[in-house]
C-alpha cells in the first residue's frame, strides 16, 4: 500500500509473552516490525527512541496502563495509527479501546495475512486523513435564537450548492432536536448516534456509509432521532468528524442548534466561514446583535462573516434601516417571506426547487453564486483557512445570549 514499509513497532502489557502471538508476525516488503517490547513502560520509550508509523498494542485484559497509553500515545503522535491486538474476548473492551484513540482492534487469533492488512489500513487511513485535511471550504451556520428560519437557510443553501454542481454534505449539529431531514423529506436511517457507536478509526469510506442522499445531490448527516442519544457524542469525535468531512467533499455545511454549546464551538473554530441566520423582529435582532459581538470576541468577523436576515419584507414596522442600526452592520443576504417556504418545510421540499422563481429561492441561490466565487478566489490565490484567535474564552457570554 506504501512505496516505503510501514515501521511497526510491538508493545506487549505485562501479562503478555511474545511467544503467544509471534505466530502471527509477518513482516515483508510493506511492514517492517522495528521492535517487539515487553512491558508498556519500556514500549513507550521505544516510541519515542524509533517513531514508529504504527503502534501496536497488544494486551490480554482490561488495564487502565494500556487505555493510557492508546490516548497518551494518540495525542503526541497524532500521525501514528495506534492498533490494539487483543486476546481474548473483545465485549467489553472494545468501546474502551475506540474511546481512548485507537484506530483499529484486532481479535486473536487471527492469521498473518489478516494481521498485516489491517496495520496497511489503519496507516493508510490516517495518512489519508492528514493529507486530506481542510482542504474544502467549510460554512457554519448559527443562529443565537430559535425560530428565525437557520435550518431552512442551511437546506436551502446546501441545495443550492448541489444544484450548482458541486459535492456538499449537509451536517444537523442540532443533536436533541435536529430538524434537516424532516425540512428536506428524507427519513434518518442512519445518523451521527449510530456512526458514533460504530466505533474505530474516522475515514472518509466508513463516514460516506453513514450520509443520507437528497434528490439534488446533495448528502446529509443527520442529527439522532432521540435527545438522549445527544450525550454520546462527544467534542473531540465531532472535531475529527469534521475533518473528515471536508476531505471528502467540495463543501460541507453545518447546521446548530440556537446556542453556544461546546459542539457548535468546535465547529465554529473549524470553520473556514460563518454565517448568522436572524429574523425581522426585534427579539431576533437582539440576540443577533448579541451573537455577532460573541463571535467577534471569539475572533470572527471580516469578510469570513456573513448575516442572513429572513422574512425581510415582514410587516412588523422595523425597517431596514432599523435593522442595521441594532445589528451594527448590513445584512448580506434579505430573504423575503413567501408562503411556499412554509409549504416546503411540510412537503420536505425546499424554497430553490420548489419555486425556483420566487424572490426567496433567488436569495438563497445568490448566496450560494457569492460563497462559490470566494472559494474560487481563495482557491486561486492559494488562501488558508481562517485561523481563530479565540475559542472556548467565549463560552460564558454565548450562552448567556
Amino acid at each position: 500500500m506504501s512505496a516505503q514499509p510501514i515501521r511497526a513497532l510491538f508493545a506487549l502489557d505485562d501479562d503478555v509473552e511474545t511467544t503467544s502471538f509471534e505466530h502471527s508476525l509477518v513482516g515483508g516488503p510493506s511492514l517492517q516490525i522495528v521492535g517487539i517490547v515487553s512491558g508498556l513502560d519500556a514500549g513507550w520509550r521505544s516510541i519515542e527512541e524509533t517513531s514508529p508509523d504504527l503502534l501496536v498494542l497488544v494486551a490480554r485484559s482490561v488495564t487502565d496502563k494500556a487505555l493510557y497509553m492508546i490516548e497518551a500515545a494518540t495525542k503526541q503522535r497524532p500521525d501514528c495509527p495506534v492498533v490494539v491486538l487483543y486476546e481474548g474476548n473483545a465485549n467489553g473492551f472494545m468501546q474502551r479501546v475506540f474511546d481512548a484513540g485507537a484506530d483499529d482492534l484486532i481479535t486473536l487469533p487471527e492469521s498473518p495475512e489478516g494481521i498485516r492488512f489491517s496495520l496497511e489500513k489503519a496507516v493508510a487511513r490516517r495518512r489519508g486523513a492528514v493529507v486530506g485535511t481542510g482542504q474544502a471550504p467549510m460554512i457554519c451556520l448559527l443562529g443565537p435564537k430559535g425560530g428565525t428560519g437557520k435550518t431552512v437557510s442551511s437546506c436551502n443553501l446546501a441545495v443550492s450548492f448541489a444544484l450548482a454542481g458541486k459535492r456538499p454534505v449537509l451536517v444537523d449539529l442540532d443533536l436533541q432536536f435536529g430538524d434537516v431531514g424532516i425540512a428536506l423529506g428524507v427519513s434518518p436511517e442512519r445518523t451521527i448516534y449510530d456512526l458514533v457507536r460504530a466505533g474505530g478509526t474516522l475515514d472518509a469510506e466508513k463516514v460516506e456509509g453513514f450520509l443520507t442522499p437528497h434528490p439534488s445531490g446533495l448528502r446529509l448527516l443527520l442529527a439522532p432521532t432521540r435527545p438522549d442519544q445527544a450525550g454520546l457524542i462527544e467534542v473531540d469525535f465531532v472535531r475529527n468528524l469534521l475533518k473528515v468531512l471536508r476531505s471528502m467533499s467540495d463543501v460541507v455545511l453545518v447546521d446548530t442548534p440556537p446556542s453556544f454549546s461546546p459542539e457548535v464551538i468546535a465547529a465554529i473554530d473549524a470553520a473556514s466561514h460563518l454565517c448568522l441566520v436572524g429574523a425581522l423582529d426585534a427579539l431576533s435582532l437582539k440576540d443577533s446583535r448579541l451573537g455577532l459581538e460573541t463571535l467577534e470576541l471569539m475572533g470572527h468577523s471580516g469578510s469570513k462573516m456573513k448575516f442572513v436576515l429572513n422574512r425581510a419584507d415582514g410587516s412588523g414596522g422595523i425597517s431596514r434601516r432599523d435593522v442595521e442600526q441594532i445589528l451594527g452592520r448590513t445584512p448580506d443576504v434579505y430573504v423575503p417571506e413567501d408562503k411556499d417556504i412554509t409549504r416546503g418545510i411540510a412537503e420536505g421540499k425546499p424554497i430553490v426547487t420548489l419555486n425556483e422563481r420566487s424572490a426567496a429561492a433567488h436569495a438563497y441561490r445568490d448566496l450560494a453564486k457569492t460563497y462559490l466565487h470566494e472559494f474560487e478566489e481563495a482557491h486561486a490565490v492559494g488562501a488558508s483557512d481562517a485561523k481563530p484567535k479565540r475559542g472556548l474564552a467565549a463560552l460564558a457570554f454565548g450562552r448567556g445570549a
